[in-house]
């Protein structure tokens, strides 16, 4: 069975972007913390929340390899939300059958638009999050995306680590000191959960903001994966089961 790639399935994204109504058309200087409903999908959508050197990007591509479902991750959704300077090298490091693509090309175009602003930022990171949530079927790793997509049909992920097993992971993969690797990491986490904080006015540590949160020091990335697949399931027949009593 032929499996899009992650630049088809954002090339069908960006055609359905162009057809929806921007959702902040009339916001004020600062985003509110109530954010409009999500567009509802059929398809369910997985959302990663992640400890800053807990392997949460790299969970997310297993599951994403095992399903055929892209994988968005935070410096993704960044480059597509962005209307300036975006780099194009990371997304032909992203995925090398991206180059000269629908996908380079859109991003190019979309980054062409003139007024950059915080605001405007997160006004299109918001709807660009909306709308591949609602084309469901991928994997969109931060940015806050636990809190914009329906819960109806998403599995919000966390993955969490002990700060020190995630600061030996940061200092053998970035070939830092043990100190440096710490200061990554407690930096990573404080301007991650700033922009939860500021942007959708909640608290990213809250268990209750997530469907499943699991510890990698006790399971490994094949075992995460695993519990990961095996909620969605459970939810996907859920959802079918629901269909079939009404």
């Amino acid at each position: 069975m032929y499996q899009k790639t992650a630049a088809e399935h954002f090339a069908e994204a960006m055609t359905r972007l162009s057809k929806h109504p921007h959702p902040f058309a009339h916001a004020g200087d600062r985003p509110h913390a109530e954010q409009p409903e999500a567009p509802r999908g059929s398809a369910f959508a997985i959302t990663f929340s992640r400890e800053a050197g807990a392997g949460g990007i790299t969970v997310a591509r297993e599951v994403g390899r095992r399903l055929s479902w892209p994988v968005y991750d935070q410096e993704l959704l960044e480059s597509l939300a962005k209307e300036l300077n975006v780099d194009i090298s990371f997304l032909e490091d992203y995925d090398q059958g991206l180059r000269g693509s629908f996908l380079v090309d859109t991003i190019k175009a979309f980054s062409a638009a003139a007024s950059v602003s915080e605001v405007t930022y997160f006004r299109h990171l918001v709807h660009i999050l909306q709308v591949l949530g609602a084309r469901g079927e991928c994997l969109i790793v931060g940015r806050g995306s636990t809190f914009v997509l329906p819960p109806e049909t998403t599995l919000r992920v966390r993955i969490v680590a002990s700060r020190d097993d995630r600061i030996a992971f940061v200092a053998r993969e970035r070939k830092l000191s043990p100190v440096e690797a710490a200061h990554f990491v407690d930096t990573r986490d404080r301007v991650r959960q700033e922009f939860i904080k500021d942007y959708f006015h909640k608290d990213r540590a809250d268990p209750l903001n997530y469907d499943l949160i699991l510890n990698r020091s006790r399971f490994s990335v094949d075992e995460t994966a695993d519990l990961v697949i095996a909620a969605l399931q459970r939810m996907q027949a859920r959802k079918t089961a629901a269909k079939v009593e009404s």
